[in-house]
């Protein structure tokens, strides 16, 4: 079984910034992707950023150039740098992982984020 546990959520002030932290533990084998997706208040769960195990990585539109996504392979773990950030960053970020060899995906519990205007 696999387990991922978010870290670094809370309150911040609009232009402010926070760092999130995923790790995942368990039986592991060899992790092929991690992401960040977050749900706003009332609205559906969306994409916000993904590390492949090579490197890369992809953004959406919306956080672009203000968020840089990172991991540290060693501790199993994805980081979300979060900067100038602004209410609409308002939700609920939750972290993901897809883990061979079935690809099988696992989600954190997911961590609070409030920016406030």
């Amino acid at each position: 079984q696999v387990q991922l546990v978010e870290s670094g959520g809370g309150l911040v002030q609009a232009g402010g910034s926070l760092r999130l932290s995923c790790a995942a533990s368990g039986s592991i084998l060899r992790i092929i992707s991690m992401g960040w997706y977050r749900q706003p208040p009332g609205k559906k769960r969306e994409l916000v950023a993904t590390i492949a195990s090579g490197g890369s990585g992809g953004y959406a539109g919306s956080v672009r150039g203000g968020f840089t996504i990172s991991k540290d392979g060693a501790k199993n773990t994805v980081y979300l740098q979060m900067n100038s950030l602004k209410p609409d960053d308002t939700s609920v970020y939750y972290c993901a992982a897809d883990f061979a060899p079935t690809g099988a995906e696992y989600w954190g519990q997911g961590t609070q984020v409030t920016v406030s205007s």
